[in-house]
């Protein structure tokens, strides 16, 4: 089934009754180079994060199952461990994509209390954010000519609209386009409803078709014992649609998703205050649904069956 360079470890059983699927490149918008490889017979392989096969080992006994990619496995390749999924591009055509980080934060709270009791200041944050700012380090951190990852991502998070709405576009590529990574700045919720229309390219088809997967997807996540016992942080929404008509909506990025300790749950709606391990998850997927909703009386083109009553709740 897979050539001599790929085997099966952790005792993962092969996988026999996988159907083949057309080749299918997948199209990195974010992230760290060199994280994936298409794998054979519509599959994705992603480094190994042992946090993370472990969430979707969770999640393909959960409700949530239909919204993230099939799980198979962990493979090796070249001696490196890569969890195996579904490719979420293999069944559209020439995709248009997008990556929205969803929450209030992107940082767990044991990454806080590291970084106070072991600060490593980086001089690669420190670079990133004289990039956006030349103002925004502090005058110590212009003499180490570093900052903390944490004091980074913090201050990352107010200039966007993580701290304004629970989400925020981390890039998106269009059919035949470079990719869109510029939005480090957008923030308001107008200039979020520009980005999206220009994503959708104003067709009210995509977006409704968008907004109904999105809702379903609130109701299962409403009901999920996963979704109640884990603080969900720096996960995405995969969107995909092409010309077809063809939408679709994945979570995506479970590295930091972290079981709660026994006898705390979260509702994820509620403002965070450190300690109560809150991560804003559904209250970004209200607004982004509420936005989306929005635009439908702006856009032009496309007509989009009524969303059925059951999910508009």
């Amino acid at each position: 089934m897979q050539n001599s360079a790929w085997k099966k470890s952790h005792g993962t059983s092969p996988i026999l009754s996988m159907t083949p699927k057309k080749p299918q490149q997948w199209l990195q918008v974010v992230g760290h180079a060199g994280s994936f490889h298409v794998g054979e017979y519509g599959t994705l392989l992603k480094k190994f994060c042992k946090g993370e096969q472990e969430c979707y080992l969770k999640l393909m006994e959960d409700p949530m199952r239909p919204f993230v990619p099939v799980y198979y496995g962990v493979v090796q390749r070249d001696e490196q461990d890569y969890n195996m999924m579904d490719n979420l591009l293999t069944s559209f055509n020439t995709p248009a994509i997008m990556d929205c980080k969803i929450g209030s934060r992107t940082y767990l709270e044991e990454e806080l209390q590291l970084a106070r009791e072991r600060p490593q200041p980086r001089k690669d944050m420190y670079e990133k954010m004289v990039a956006v700012d030349p103002e925004a380090p502090t005058v110590q951190e212009h003499t180490q000519q570093a900052v903390l990852k944490t004091r980074y991502m913090q201050w990352r998070e107010t200039l966007s609209s993580t701290t304004t709405l629970g989400f925020r576009i981390e890039g998106f590529k269009k059919p035949n386009e470079e990719c869109h990574t510029n939005f480090k700045r957008t923030k308001s919720r107008q200039q979020v409803m520009e980005a999206l229309s220009d994503f959708v390219e104003s067709n009210t088809q995509t977006v409704w078709g968008y907004l109904r997967r999105l809702k379903q997807l609130r109701q299962v996540l409403e009901s999920s014992e996963f979704f109640r016992t884990h603080e969900v942080v720096g996960s995405s929404l995969l969107f995909v649609h092409d010309h077809s008509g063809r939408t679709g909506v994945w979570m995506i990025d479970f590295g930091k998703t972290v079981a709660l300790p026994p006898n705390l749950t979260v509702d994820h709606r509620t403002s965070w205050v450190e300690g109560n391990r809150e991560d804003g998850y559904l209250w970004g997927l209200d607004n982004l649904i509420d936005i989306l909703t929005d635009m439908l009386p702006l856009l032009k083109h496309g007509e989009g069956p009524p969303i059925p009553a059951q999910i508009c709740e």
